[in-house]
Parts: C-alpha cells; sequence; structure tokens
C-alpha cells in the first residue's frame, strides 16, 4: 500500500524556509486550509494542515506559492512529534504533516497588496471566507 495524500484548499501564510547548515538542507514549511464537511451538521469548519517541501521543490514552492493561493498538494503524510510547555509541564504533541511530493496553482493569482494604506481594509479575502 502507498502512503500518498491529495487535498485542494487555500494557503494560510506565505512559505518560509529553514536552513541545516550541518548537511546543507532546506525546508519549506506552509499551511493549507481545507473545508471539513460532515454528514451530522451544517456546520462548516476548517482544518489546517502542514505542509513541508525539502530542497529543490521547497525553492520552487518559495518562487510561486503566497498567501491565499488555491492548491492542490500531493504528499506523503507523515507525524511530527515535539514536546511544548503547557502551563508548566513538558507535553509531547504529535501533529499530521504532508511531506509534499508535487503541487498545482489553482484558480486566480491573489491580488498584491498595493502600498496604499487600508484601501482594502473592508474587503474580504478569499481566504478568510475559508475561516469563516
Amino acid at each position: 500500500m502507498n502512503n500518498t495524500i491529495q487535498i485542494v484548499g487555500y494557503v494560510g501564510q506565505n512559505p518560509h524556509a529553514i536552513s541545516f547548515e550541518d548537511t546543507g538542507n532546506k525546508v519549506v514549511k506552509f499551511s493549507v486550509a481545507v473545508k471539513e464537511f460532515s454528514a451530522n451538521t451544517d456546520e462548516n469548519k476548517t482544518l489546517w494542515l502542514d505542509v513541508d517541501a525539502w530542497n529543490g521543490l521547497g525553492e520552487r514552492v518559495l518562487k510561486t506559492i503566497t498567501k491565499g493561493r488555491e492548491v492542490v498538494v500531493h504528499g506523503r503524510l507523515s507525524l511530527s512529534t515535539y514536546n511544548k510547555d503547557v502551563n508548566g509541564v513538558k507535553v509531547e504533541i504529535t501533529k499530521p504533516v504532508i511531506k509534499l511530493t508535487s503541487f498545482h496553482l489553482c484558480g486566480r493569482r491573489p491580488s498584491e497588496p498595493s502600498n496604499e494604506p487600508a484601501t482594502n481594509a473592508g474587503k474580504k479575502s478569499r481566504l478568510s471566507a475559508v475561516k469563516s
């Protein structure tokens, strides 16, 4: 059985890179919002999934993916475990992460932010519509 996942959603923030000087590797991280539907309720929920892109694919992500962009993400599902302090107690946290193998841009490119202050303040972005 192959471990593959494909999602379609909106990018939550501009991707950011983390470099590992000891190995020369680089990981680019971003999150994608997807709608979560339930047969038992009419309530719309948003599920946020973290995505990691390594090395050359990460460079492509940095050049092409921006906040608010609709994307199709293909990858492998993995688990990330880390320790976090919660009320002074160290707790082990495990969350799903998609290890990116490819992506496709969808829809229109989000409008570029202008240099004019607060001109778009009253307008809803496509991403905010996903969050609600």
